[in-house]
């Protein structure tokens, strides 16, 4: 055999070893998935934790769907972690975050606050907000549909008296909007043995409001008597635009998106206390005024009163028409003679 054929068989097997060996490293790579995936552990047989389902900033009244349980490897547990089987999540609803938690985070037993622990309220409050409480009955507090955590409205009904003879002004005015509740009565947990909330008449309601309109809650409180109105879980976006509009916010520079959707979030939490609407009660019936009663005209000589009415007995002046003749003016009253 010549030089020539024996180069060209060795390198034909030098080929034949090279693919072999390819073919080989290929099928094992290929099944080394499956050998993983057979050497994961189950998920029944690891240990369940409570983790945030989406992010909760400080202040936060926990409810059901603010937390789950989700497998957790065992290497990574903490004495703090909430475990499934030694934690009951029925008696974390109602609770307050003390401290910034992000989805997906599990929950420690120093984040939150339980109702009844010291400084429960105070943990509850937003930066720079104060808790004030509002006395309601059980016809103006929405019968007892209030919960811990709602946002409402208050209403302020009053009567306004004038000086003039007749009914004097029933007016009612929606005074402040988008108010948090944190407390009905002494109850800053709303839930039962069950884990349902419970419906109950109450006498009192702890709001969150800032400084001023605490100043404006306790001066509403002597004018007239105040009634709750429910919101809607879903944002208004009139208040938020009108928010946005207004002097008083500032937008952060730039186009990030996680600063824009933060102070939005912002002003659609807070109380608002301007734009009032109000109802008179010509709005209601037709007998009822629509404004305040004139005061009476003390102008207007004694001996002059219509209607025979005594010396120094105060009139009131009606619309009148002037009427001149030559250059003697009178003043007739309108329907009189």
């Amino acid at each position: 055999m010549d030089a020539k054929k024996i180069v060209l068989l060795v390198g034909a097997l030098i080929i034949a070893v090279t693919t072999a060996l390819l073919a080989r490293s290929m099928l094992s790579s290929s099944s080394t998935p499956q050998v993983n995936a057979a050497a994961m552990p189950n998920e029944a047989d690891q240990p369940h934790v409570l983790v945030a389902t989406k992010a909760l900033p400080v202040g936060t009244i926990l409810d059901a769907e603010s937390f789950r349980f989700q497998p957790w490897p065992k290497d990574l547990i903490e004495a703090a972690y909430y475990l499934k089987g030694q934690a009951d999540p029925l008696k974390l609803a109602g609770s307050v975050v003390r401290n910034a938690i992000t989805a997906g985070q599990p929950l420690t037993q120093g984040a939150v606050i339980r109702p009844g622990d010291r400084g429960f309220l105070a943990a509850a409050l937003g930066p720079g907000m104060r808790a004030v409480t509002v006395p309601v009955s059980a016809q103006n507090a929405v019968a007892g549909f209030v919960f811990p955590g709602d946002r409402i409205d208050l209403v302020l009904t009053q009567t306004v008296s004038g000086g003039g003879d007749g009914a004097p002004l029933k007016v009612s005015e929606t005074i402040l909007r988008n108010l948090r509740v944190l407390a009905t009565d002494q109850r800053t947990d709303a839930m039962g043995p069950d884990g349902k909330p419970v419906v109950q008449t109450y006498s009192n309601v702890t709001v969150e409001v800032t400084p001023k309109i605490a100043e404006k809650l306790a001066v509403s409180q002597t004018i007239g008597s105040l009634s709750l109105s429910l919101r809607s879980i879903a944002d208004t976006a009139s208040d938020l635009d009108a928010a946005i509009a207004g002097s008083d916010v500032d937008l952060p520079d730039g186009t990030n998106p996680g600063s824009e959707k933060s102070i939005i979030a912002k002003i659609a939490a807070r109380p608002v206390d301007r734009g009032s609407t109000y109802s008179t009660g010509a709005d209601v019936s037709r007998y009822q005024r629509s404004s305040v009663p004139a005061k009476p005209d003390a102008g207007m000589p004694a001996m002059a009163a219509p209607g025979g009415a005594p010396v120094g007995t105060a009139v009131f002046k009606g619309p009148t028409v002037r009427i001149a003749r030559g250059t003697n003016v009178t003043e007739v009253p309108v329907g009189g003679k």
